[in-house]
């Protein structure tokens, strides 16, 4: 069996690792001239890491991140801690995003990868697909897979109609850093601050730190993204408790700031047909105020390619993968929104570690 991955990010690079293992022949097609990776610091929970782990890659994941733990505090520098959970609940795992997609790029193989390749358009027929590429060529398969995330190409082919939205008002501001001086960072802080902002920082494995801000229903913005970054971080300090995330903020190059408008996927009534199928952010782009869209992503093609495996067909396994994937990940939206509509830190706390301890725990 043969298997045309669009896309290299994490999501699709995993895609490759994982189908390969099982004993498809999967290439993946990247539009960029390099593996790279857009963004910093990236979260990784144990349900992806475990992930990682079947695939034997564990331990090198290890090795380019550094545990961290998700617990809040609210303005005034409060630690929320939610009863009814456990320690596990708030833990996971900060990677540097391009060192984690190098890594993966080397377990599937350069030979295996085909860059400058976007992919045009696509036939599919009872027999298989064919995927065309902008340089006019052509490569047959047994399936097709679109893990070519948010602005998915082939999510545009399969469901019209489907383009990313903007999750109107939601910007996210963040980098990574050295301490400046006089600062020390040692240990995660994770604000829940007023005007519906979020943010903090976490040290890296690396001895750099990840700074990030968060902001739902923002005001129209101005100014460079240095100055709109430090505006909402003084919402999450209103007692001067917690003066290194401005001096994060203040030291680092404006060119280094990594500002986004929020896209996001609206819920899709189909991911498949019966030589195509979607994974990753392509199917599911969510807002990233749960951090954990890699980490159910990489979940997609696990399912994929335990199905590819022991269905009858492939149009049969991507009939079951897509019954697998459609109630679970209504149950997501539902959680993250509960979480996106809290009215207290409190409540917002409360909301995400049970959707951390569902997400471990299902």
């Amino acid at each position: 069996m043969r298997a045309i991955i669009a896309g290299g990010g994490i999501v699709g690079l995993t895609s490759a690792i994982v189908l390969r293992a099982a004993g498809i022949d999967a290439v993946v097609h990247e539009q960029a001239p390099e593996i790279r990776a857009a963004g910093a610091g990236l979260g990784l929970w144990a349900n992806a890491l475990a992930v990682f782990d079947e695939l034997g890659l564990g331990e090198q994941l290890a090795a380019i991140g550094r545990p961290a733990e998700m617990y809040f505090r609210d303005p005034a520098g409060r630690l929320i801690d939610p009863p009814g959970f456990s320690a596990d609940d708030h833990r996971y795992l900060l990677v540097n995003r391009p060192k984690l997609n190098a890594l993966l790029a080397d377990a599937v193989g350069h030979d295996n990868i085909r860059l400058n390749s976007r992919l045009a358009g696509y036939d599919e027929t009872d027999a298989g697909v064919t995927a065309h590429f902008d340089d006019r060529t052509s490569a047959e398969a047994d399936l097709l897979i679109g893990a070519d995330g948010a602005y998915s190409v082939v999510r545009s082919l399969l469901v019209p109609g489907s383009d990313a939205i903007e999750h109107k008002g939601h910007h996210a501001w963040r980098s990574v850093v050295p301490p400046p001086p006089g600062v020390t960072i040692d240990g995660s802080v994770i604000v829940l601050g007023e005007q519906r902002t979020r943010g903090g920082y976490v040290p890296t494995a690396d001895g750099t730190v990840y700074w990030l801000v968060n902001q739902f229903d923002a005001d129209p913005l101005e100014g460079t993204p240095k100055q709109q970054a430090l505006e909402r971080a003084r919402f999450l300090d209103t007692t001067g408790w917690n003066p290194a995330m401005l001096a994060l903020i203040e030291s680092s190059p404006d060119a280094k700031i990594l500002h986004n408008q929020i896209m996001l996927v609206p819920p899709l009534s189909q991911w498949v047909s019966r030589r195509v199928a979607l994974v990753g952010d392509a199917a599911h782009a969510l807002s990233p105020h749960i951090t954990a869209g890699a980490s159910l992503g990489v979940e997609d093609p696990l399912v994929l390619a335990r199905l590819l495996t022991s269905a009858p067909s492939v149009p049969e396994a991507l009939a079951a993968y897509q019954r697998d994937r459609l109630p679970h990940y209504a149950r997501v939206n539902e959680l993250s929104s509960k979480v996106e509509n809290a009215a207290t830190p409190d409540e917002f706390a409360t909301g995400y570690v049970a959707f951390t301890h569902w997400m471990l725990n299902r």
